[in-house]
């Protein structure tokens, strides 16, 4: 018989039931923009401006615009909502509210703190992707059923962004630093790591730059998988440094919030 999985750290439960208990009161807003957001970009991006972009025949994909943007914009919507979980909500804990160290003068300890965050930041990328799934499935943009495993390759992109920028948010020592890692970071992976437009018609030398980046590892995973057309061999790689970015985002996230919190 087969040894059953460990639970779960009571420390870290806690901290996820926590948040689980302060997101009840806010829930509903979030709904709304989730079902929202994929819905206008999709019709506003892929179809008014796919309309031109098929007709201009300037994709040389061999699929339509909106099947091509669909799950780039899956994967820059994982990368969004794990930094902003990641961002405002670690620092107010930290600085502001001082809710971080209310925790830890419990049983609760720093590496509870960062996996009990994570998990909550994981429950918002199942939920608020899988809307945005079931929206691309309704304007035919996924193929189905392999199209269906988009879905945790694009959480494993915003686990990606989650636990590197968690350490970053404690490093940090106030949100001007959010500003510089959206204006020079998020939002430049955003316009040119695959997501509109594929890399391979940037400048030469910004195509490695493009290739390197975490975001076009989870665009080249996700749309591989709904478009039905995944490489293996590419895939392997996209798979290897999307881990690779979560686990070293959860040793820098625990080391610093440790710097942080523990005299």
């Amino acid at each position: 018989m087969a040894a059953p999985a460990p639970a779960l750290p009571r420390g870290s439960q806690a901290v996820f039931e926590g948040k689980m208990l302060n997101y009840k009161g806010n829930w509903k807003g979030s709904v709304v923009s989730s079902v929202l957001e994929p819905v206008l970009f999709l019709a506003a991006m892929g179809i008014s401006l796919g309309t031109l972009v098929d007709q201009g025949g300037r994709l040389n994909q061999g699929v339509d615009y909106l099947v091509f943007l669909a799950p780039g914009l899956l994967a820059a919507t994982a990368m969004q909502t794990a930094t902003f979980e990641s961002t405002y909500p670690i620092m107010g804990a930290l600085k502001w509210h001082k809710t971080f160290e209310g925790i830890l003068s419990t049983p609760v300890k720093v590496r509870d703190l960062v996996t009990g965050h994570l998990l909550f930041i994981l429950f918002r990328l199942v939920t608020t992707l899988a809307v945005f799934l079931a929206v691309m499935g309704a304007f035919g943009a996924l193929e189905l059923p392999l199209g269906l495993l988009a879905l945790p390759a694009a959480v494993l992109t915003g686990l990606a962004f989650a636990a590197p920028v968690a350490a970053f948010a404690a490093w940090v020592q106030n949100d001007a630093g959010f500003a510089a890692l959206l204006r020079f970071g998020i939002v430049p992976m955003f316009l040119f790591s695959g997501t509109f437009f594929p890399v391979d018609q940037l400048p030469g030398v910004l195509q490695p730059v493009a290739y390197a980046t975490p975001l076009w590892h989870g665009v080249s995973l996700t749309r591989g998988l709904a478009l039905g057309d995944l490489d293996g061999s590419v895939a392997l790689i996209n798979v290897t440094c999307l881990v690779a970015l979560v686990g070293l985002g959860v040793w820098l996230a625990r080391r610093q919030f440790a710097q942080r919190l523990v005299i």
